[in-house]
Parts: C-alpha cells; sequence; structure tokens
C-alpha cells in the first residue's frame, strides 16, 4: 500500500542551487553553511538542464546578475516553474527587476555577503516555504472534456486511477499527457504523496544515475549533502516518465530493475533504500514497433503497459472543444471579457499542429494582446492565425514543440506577444523587451521566427 508522505522541513535541510556566472559565490556559500545539511547543487549557465529537484526538501536558489545578459543561461523558467525563492546576488544595490523573475518570490543580497547575511536570509525564506508547503493543496484547472473521445478518455482515468498498476499513456506532442498523469495521481489513494514528472528525453548522456538513483554525501565534488534521486523522490506517490520511448536501452535495463526491486542505491553508497510508487509512463512513439525493431526492451513494454490510455489529438476532439479550452486558457490568462464569436470559430476551424501546447501558446499571445491593447484587435490577432496557417511549408522543417527547449518555447511566445502588440516593428518590440535591436533580432533568428531567419543584424536578407 502506497503511504502519504508528510512534508517536514528545518532550517538545517534544504538544497540551494546556485548559478553564479562570473562570481565566486558557490564556494563562498559552501563556506558559509559549512556544518549544515545542506546540498549545495551548481547549476552552470551553460547547462539546459537543472540538477533534479528533491520534493521532499526544501530548496532556495542563489543567482548571480553576472547569468542574466547570457543568453546560455537557461534557469528563468525552470525556477520559475518550480516556485522557489530566488535570491539575487549583485555587487551593487539593485531593484527587483520583474522582467527577470517576479518581484514578490525575488530577494537580493551584496557580492560581499557575509555567513550571517547569507543564513539570516536563508533562515526566513525556509520560514515562508514551510508556511507554503503547509497550505492546501495544489488545485489543478480541471481537463474540459466536450467532446465523446475526451470524455471516454476521462471516464477510463477515473476508473484505474485508484488501481496500483503501471500506466502507458499514448499521445502526440503536446496533448497533455502530463495532465492525465496528473488526474490519475490526484484521484488515486496515495494523492497526498509527491508527483514527479521526469522528461526521458532530456536526461544529458551519463547522468542518469545521478538523477535517478541520486547519491550520498561526498559522491562528488559540490555534493556536500546526500541527496535523492528520482525514484526516492516519488516514493509515496507517482514517478511520471515522459518521453518514455527516449530512453536508451542500457537505461531501460536499470529502470525495469527497480520496477523489479523496488529499490536503489544511491551513487556513492552501498546501502539499499527501499521505494513505493506508482509508474505512469507516457509516449508518442510507438512502442511495439520499437520492440520489434529491438531499440526497446519487450519485458520493459509489459511492464509498463499493465493499463493502457490514450489521449485524442485536437482534431479528433472537434471545433466545439478547442474554442473551450481556449475560452478557459483566456480566462486564466486575465484576459478581460467575452471573447468574440469570430475569434472562436477561428480557434475552431484551426488546425494545432502542436496540439493543446499550441493552443495555449496562442491563447497566451492574444490574452498579452487584449491586455496590452484593451480590445480585440482583429486584424493583428488574425495575422496571429495566418502565421500558423503559413508554418507548415517553412522548407520541411519540424514544429515547433519538436525542436525548442522548454526555456526557448518560453522565450519564443513573450517574444512573439511582443511583436504581436508592436506590430512586427523590431525597435519598438526591442525596447517593450528592454533589449536591443541586434539582440532581438539575434533571438529571433534563434527562435526561428518570421523574415529574421534568412536576414543579417543590420536586415539584409542573405542569399540562400
Amino acid at each position: 500500500m502506497v503511504h502519504a508522505m508528510s512534508q517536514k522541513f528545518t532550517r538545517d535541510e534544504f538544497d540551494l542551487y546556485v548559478w553564479e556566472g562570473t562570481s565566486d559565490i558557490a564556494s563562498r556559500a559552501e563556506r558559509c553553511l559549512a556544518g549544515m545539511d545542506v546540498s549545495l547543487l551548481r547549476a552552470d549557465a551553460g547547462t539546459a538542464f537543472p540538477p533534479p529537484r528533491d520534493r521532499g526538501r526544501s530548496a532556495v536558489a542563489l543567482v548571480s546578475v553576472s547569468v542574466m545578459g547570457d543568453t546560455r543561461f537557461s534557469g528563468y523558467d525552470w525556477l520559475a516553474a518550480q516556485g522557489l525563492p530566488v535570491i539575487w546576488v549583485a555587487s551593487e544595490t539593485r531593484g527587483r527587476d520583474p522582467r527577470y523573475y517576479p518581484p514578490e518570490y525575488s530577494y537580493t543580497l551584496p557580492l560581499s555577503f557575509t555567513a550571517s547575511d547569507l543564513r539570516k536570509l536563508l533562515f526566513e525564506l525556509l520560514g515562508t516555504l514551510d508556511q507554503f508547503n503547509r497550505a492546501a493543496p495544489r488545485r489543478e484547472q480541471p481537463l474540459i472534456a466536450v467532446s465523446e473521445p475526451m470524455r471516454n478518455l476521462l471516464a477510463e482515468a477515473e476508473l484505474f486511477a485508484d488501481c496500483r498498476s503501471n500506466v502507458l499513456v499514448h499521445g502526440e506532442t503536446g496533448v497533455g499527457k502530463e495532465r492525465v498523469a496528473r488526474l490519475l495521481h490526484d484521484r488515486a489513494a496515495w494523492s497526498d504523496g509527491p508527483f514527479v514528472a521526469v522528461n526521458c528525453g532530456a536526461i544529458p548522456e551519463g547522468l542518469f544515475e545521478a538523477h535517478f538513483f541520486g547519491h550520498a554525501k561526498g559522491a562528488f565534488t559540490g555534493a556536500i549533502g546526500a541527496h535523492k534521486g528520482y525514484f526516492e523522490q516519488a516514493s509515496g506517490g507517482t514517478l511520471f516518465l515522459d518521453e518514455i520511448g527516449d530512453l536508451p536501452l542500457y537505461q531501460q535495463v536499470k529502470l525495469l530493475r527497480v520496477l523489479e526491486q523496488s529499490a536503489v542505491t544511491r551513487l556513492g553508497s552501498t546501502v539499499e533504500v527501499p521505494v513505493d510508487f506508482r509508474l505512469v509512463a507516457a509516449t508518442n512513439k510507438d512502442l511495439r514497433a520499437l520492440v520489434g525493431e529491438e531499440e526497446f526492451r519487450a519485458d520493459l513494454y509489459y511492464r509498463l503497459a499493465v493499463i493502457e490510455l490514450r489521449i485524442p489529438n485536437l482534431e479528433e476532439r472537434g471545433g466545439a472543444e478547442k474554442a473551450a479550452i481556449f475560452r478557459a486558457l483566456l480566462e486564466r490568462l486575465g484576459a478581460e471579457g467575452e471573447p468574440p464569436a469570430w475569434l472562436l470559430d477561428r480557434v475552431s476551424r484551426t488546425r494545432f499542429a502542436g496540439n493543446v501546447r499550441e493552443l495555449s501558446n496562442v491563447a497566451e499571445r492574444v490574452a498579452i494582446m487584449r491586455r496590452q491593447l484593451k480590445s480585440w484587435d482583429q486584424s493583428r490577432i488574425e495575422r496571429i492565425f495566418d502565421q500558423l496557417a503559413a508554418l507548415p511549408a517553412a522548407a520541411g522543417e519540424p514544429c515547433e514543440p519538436a525542436v525548442f527547449t522548454d526555456a526557448e518555447r518560453a522565450e519564443r511566445t513573450r517574444i512573439l506577444a511582443a511583436l504581436d502588440v508592436n506590430g512586427w516593428r523590431r525597435q519598438d518590440t526591442a525596447n517593450t523587451l528592454g533589449i536591443s535591436r541586434k539582440v532581438l533580432w539575434e533571438k529571433m533568428r534563434k527562435l526561428r521566427l518570421g523574415a529574421a531567419q534568412g536576414e543579417t543584424a543590420e536586415g539584409i536578407v542573405e542569399a540562400s
């Protein structure tokens, strides 16, 4: 029987994620916190995958302002998604800049901070976190099911939610596989336990063991304290493995072994730790075909696919459901007023190759435009949909969700929204974003936005 885990934090037990940029704050923080049960996790500005987040411990981020101007800095969206308090370290006094992090979660320390300064602020934040973690449980927006295929899926998910057997969820990119996994968890007897979501396709080569199995204290440089891997973090709840079809064969063997033995051994340790979680895996690939091609283990497939659920794509759900989802997204994004009939009609007739993820992207852009302009500007909004219609003709390039990381997709959405509001005028958009025209061009080119793909920084079209 899976047990519900209670989270109790103390001021001496927490994780500190450090992005130090060009400043030497990681080693100083390590010295300041000596003697405490702290895992200091260094997250280099060039990495696209921060260390695993242990839901059983409090966590705070320590970030040097020197990473702000670094286009490689990918921690912004990860930190925002985790809801971690961020301590910005600067050589001079700075205001809380909302472009980088919501003010209510931002704090500052001078570059010359002392051990007393750091400990005092950390203890203050950890006390706030303790209150937050004891608050009411998270309430997810309900899944919208207007169409018969979606209603049938949700009925099936409800039927098997309280079952301990593993579940394999099938569906195209962007249909909401994690939302269905969340539903399975929230309706289970162990819903008070942790829900740990992992994208298997984003695990860096050679770091599978560190992320999944965790490490003992002193296992490697920077391992000030012991750290739980995903298997331990999910114990007492649900482990959601997205893109399971991207897991290499040698990693599949290790996953299978954990499922068979219900125990893990951390890196640098010889002690087995029992784990007890319900596994929900998801894929947009045909695992049966991969088994036939010997790219996926048959024994692991049978372990995963005890219960199988398939999520219909947006086209299968129909225009009425697309419009209903779009309306709900606009309301959640703070777009005041009922969306006009012409807009909902356009949504219902549009094919979204990226499914709900792409629909959400469009809704966010429209909501920002509505808030900024205080109107439903039809010509500008129609331009967004016209760009979607032209996207597949882009020289056979893969669709956006498959090309970009989560951080890049978030940045792409922000830039697109600013471009929309400013009528795609480059200088006005750059001013809105607080960057130079050249930096905007570089970002547009990198993120494949509009004509910038074929231009130089001076706006001269390059020969193909």
